[in-house]
């Protein structure tokens, strides 16, 4: 039987720009969240303002798009969505607004 090969990351960021330092930030922070499920993440040089992230092929973020960059958390999501669905990413994970789903309390 053979293994499933491990998710790939790709980060496309604008060389002109100067913004390696955010590709290899979110580079960092991907690697550090995912660790050894995650068989490569790319960093690849581009020009004119591009800045996109893919997963297995799958564009997750694109700066043009979905304007701006992705703030740590929002990315990690977005990767777990592609790799591992189920998959719990604990205080980066965004849940429900908790303060509509319960009653404040009266200071009072």
């Amino acid at each position: 039987m053979t293994e499933k090969p491990l998710p790939q990351v790709r980060i496309t960021y604008c060389a002109q720009c100067h913004w390696l330092l955010r590709a290899g930030w979110m580079a960092q922070e991907l690697l550090s969240t995912f660790a050894t499920d995650l068989g490569e993440v790319t960093l690849v040089p581009g020009t004119g303002g591009i800045f996109t992230i893919s997963c297995n092929d799958t564009l997750v973020w694109d700066r043009k798009r979905d304007g701006g960059f992705p703030d740590a958390a929002r990315l990690k999501q977005l990767v777990r969505d592609v790799i591992d669905p189920d998959r719990d990413l604990g205080h980066a994970d965004l849940k429900s607004d908790k303060s509509k789903d319960t009653p404040s309390k009266d200071p009072a």
